[in-house]
């Protein structure tokens, strides 16, 4: 690490969304940590993020406060006004705001258009109106998971299709209406899933890995967007199960905003700091749920 980097340090602007608690409260403090000049720490509940703030402060940091819920276009919005008028632009974008199905075994309709607004369609909701806000060669992290990877998918037509060459928007956004309408109509096919577990997590996360790609291909301007399988994280969301603290699950998220070579773009990183081949279906690394509810049912010993 230069002197130099260090230096301008001090000059970053840090947006990281969901960041009251777990994982992005963790990345809030690691930049903290680093010396990132402004850290936003955003939160849907004003309270829960200045109570956030305020353990914080506790340990000796300054991050900043600003209400946001990702699933609220006004919210979004706003957010991108104030952060244009007080600094012009933002260096680092940290979209981790998410949510898991509400039951891990049973996919409902009403649960998976939750998660995908929360998961997916916020983020281009995001790009609308936070991406006008990056300065030239920010650099952007979109928190995916093992979740996320294609092979999670069994269907031949949309594995070919979202690994395309060509791949549009339009390509990813039908694939999600795709399942949304197979979940309400009742016509969700188990053979075309890996496995059926947390079902609108994985496509929220297959479409996000998706779209990051697509991204990078659009946004121009020397700015680097990727996407990270953070690690099986010991957080609320997993019911504190996992094989990572959560006090190290920074260290990967802010190695990629900070130390890794800015001509990283358009990939699909993972917590150990190494490059998976996001539309190699071969590879077979989507999430386990044996191992997954093994570790649920060892943390929690009244879960079924």
């Amino acid at each position: 690490m230069s002197a130099n980097n260090e230096n301008n340090m001090s000059d970053k602007v840090a947006v990281v969304t969901g960041s009251n608690k777990g994982l992005g409260y963790i990345i809030v403090r690691d930049l903290c940590r680093r010396g990132v000049g402004v850290v936003y720490l955003t939160a849907r509940d004003e309270r829960r993020g200045l109570d956030a703030i305020e353990a914080l402060r506790k340990e000796g940091l300054n991050p900043v406060f600003h209400q946001l819920d990702v699933t609220d276009k006004e919210s979004v919005k706003r957010f991108a006004q104030h952060l244009k008028e007080k600094h012009g632009g933002i260096d680092i974008l940290i979209n981790n705001a998410a949510v898991i199905t509400t039951d891990f075994n049973k996919t409902t309709f009403e649960d998976s258009v939750n998660v995908l607004d929360a998961n997916y369609f916020s983020i281009l909701t995001i790009q609308e109106y936070i991406f006008p806000v990056l300065k030239d060669n920010a650099r952007v992290l979109n928190i995916s998971s093992d979740a996320g990877h294609i092979s999670n998918l069994e269907n031949p037509y949309w594995i070919k299709r979202l690994t395309s060459e060509d791949l549009k928007l339009e390509d990813i956004n039908d694939f999600v209406n795709w399942f949304l309408d197979s979940v309400k109509n009742g016509t969700l096919k188990e053979d075309d899933f890996v496995e059926t577990g947390i079902l609108a997590y994985r496509i929220s996360k297959v479409a996000l890995s998706a779209l990051t790609r697509v991204q990078q291909k659009q946004v121009g301007r020397g700015i680097s967007i990727n996407s990270l399988h953070p690690g099986f994280i010991k957080t609320n969301m997993t019911k504190n199960s996992g094989f990572l603290e959560l006090d190290d699950a920074g260290i990967a998220p802010v190695y990629f905003v900070l130390d890794a070579d800015q001509s990283l773009k358009g990939k699909y990183l993972w917590f150990d700091k190494t490059e998976k081949e996001w539309t190699d279906h071969k590879l077979k690394i989507h999430a386990k749920m044996d191992i997954f509810m093994e570790h649920v049912r060892m943390n929690n010993k009244d879960y079924v």
